[in-house]
């Protein structure tokens, strides 16, 4: 695989892992974050959590009322250190590879997100921008998470 053809970020999360790995393995969640822009929403989230189970994920803009949906299927699924899937998009031939490992520390995960396998470098850039968007997303999702628990939680 040719490395101008592979996305790498490496982001921070303020999060157990296991919080972490829930928001890209549980449909619920994944649909408070898988859209790109604001007041876009996840109209669609599917998740089959075992090696060979199907992920699919469908967000909508709805001023241009365009879908933007793709999926695939899981390679590897080990809770709560790595996710592995395929994913290519609705109405695309081009099949990428998703790699998420998770690293927890003192409560603070680090994701090192890897999709390999895309067509060129414009490809890897417009992917950069969508995922940083998306992880964006994430770390607002995760802190509401967190705030709530927080408020949950018996006081001693």
């Amino acid at each position: 695989m040719n490395d101008n053809e592979t996305l790498r970020i490496e982001r921070m999360f303020q999060a157990p892992a296991e919080a972490v790995f829930d928001a890209f393995t549980s449909e619920e969640v994944l649909r408070r974050w898988w859209h790109t822009e604001d007041g876009w929403e996840t109209t669609e989230a599917e998740v089959d959590l075992r090696v060979g189970g199907a992920v699919r994920v469908v967000f909508r803009d709805p001023i241009k009322d365009v879908d933007y949906g793709g999926g695939g299927k899981y390679t590897e699924v080990e809770p709560p250190s790595r996710l592995a899937f395929t994913w290519i998009w609705d109405g695309h031939t081009k099949r990428t590879l998703i790699e998420i490992d998770l690293e927890e520390r003192d409560g603070i995960t680090t994701v090192r997100f890897t999709q390999s396998g895309l067509w060129d470098e414009d490809a890897v850039r417009d992917h950069e921008d969508g995922w940083r968007k998306l992880f964006d997303n994430l770390e607002r999702v995760l802190a509401a998470t967190a705030g709530a628990r927080a408020r949950r939680a018996p006081r001693a």
